[in-house]
Parts: structure tokens; sequence; C-alpha cells
């Protein structure tokens, strides 16, 4: 375990039955308010993808945002949003796919990137791996690279990195 790891372990707070019941939410917003730990949370993630020649990064709604966001700022690149479908205001592309019960769809702008662009997704958590899958798609649709999908936290017991591309995954944390 790294010292970063050990920091944010120490830091989530598991919130049992949220947003039903059996589930155990682990909340981020502890690590949020802590400015010292979300700083080098970005300066890790920046200084990961730093020298890989990345054009871009892709933030998954909602809080893929805010990892997102800083990384680009840190690395001084362009910031792609994927989001809910109409949440984006002009032309889009999507890819539904599945859930447990049910699809679900994202949306990315269609002048998002082009084919000479290689890209970082980042979220916060990756659990059954579905949102990410989805959003690898609509990066390959529009002709970029997938370089790496980077999360802060992983849930191994849910095995959402069997349904993407296992050595292209990172994560920081996993339970």
């Amino acid at each position: 375990m790294t010292e970063l790891d050990r920091r944010i372990r120490e830091t989530i707070r598991d919130i049992p039955d949220f947003p039903t019941e059996g589930v155990v939410f682990k909340d981020i917003t502890t690590v949020l308010r802590d400015g010292e730990l979300f700083s080098d949370i970005i300066t890790h993630f920046a200084d990961r993808y730093r020298d890989r020649d990345i054009d871009r990064i892709v933030g998954i709604e909602s809080r893929g945002f805010i990892f997102g966001a800083a990384v680009a700022h840190e690395l001084q690149i362009g910031l792609s949003l994927v989001r809910k479908p109409g949440k984006l205001p002009f032309d889009t592309v999507g890819v539904d796919y599945e859930l447990e019960y049910g699809t679900d769809r994202v949306e990315i702008h269609t002048d998002a990137f082009d084919d000479s662009h290689r890209v970082v997704i980042l979220d916060d958590l990756l659990a059954t791996g579905g949102t990410c899958a989805a959003t690898a798609e609509l990066v390959n649709k529009l002709g970029a690279q997938v370089v790496e999908m980077g999360f802060l936290i992983e849930l191994e017991f849910l095995s959402g990195r069997s349904v993407l591309d296992e050595d292209s995954v990172y994560s920081i944390t996993c339970y």
C-alpha cells in the first residue's frame, strides 16, 4: 500500500445502505474537502500522464469532471465531458449500455476530439465498468485512442476491470 493509498483509505467515508439497502457507498466528499490530499491525488494522476503524449482528458459525469478538470489544468491540455442524454448543448454522439436492470446512455460532443488525439478517461470510481466501457466506445467512435482509464477507487469485487481493456485500467485505491 502506498502512502497516498493509505491516506485516501483513512479519509474516505463509508455510508451504509446508500443509495439502497446493502450498498456501502464510498463517499469521496471527505477526500475533496482535504485540500492537501486532493492536491496530492491530482499531482499523482498528472505525473502519471505527463510524459505519455496525452492530448485530452475525458471526464465522466459527474465526479469524473472534478478529477478530469484538475488533471487537465495541471497538464495544460483540454477536457472533454461525457454526460447523460440531453445535457450537452451541441451535436452529440451517444452509446447505449446495459445495466443490471435495463439500459443507460452516455453522450459526448461530436467535436470533442479527432483521430489524432490520445486521451485518458478519468472517473472517481470503477464499479461494474459499464459507464467507462461506453465512454471508451464513444472515444473510439470519434477516432481517438484511449491511452488509459484512471480511477481514484476500484471496487474489485464488482469485476468492472473485466469488461474493460484490463491493461489500460489504473486505480489508486482498490477495495
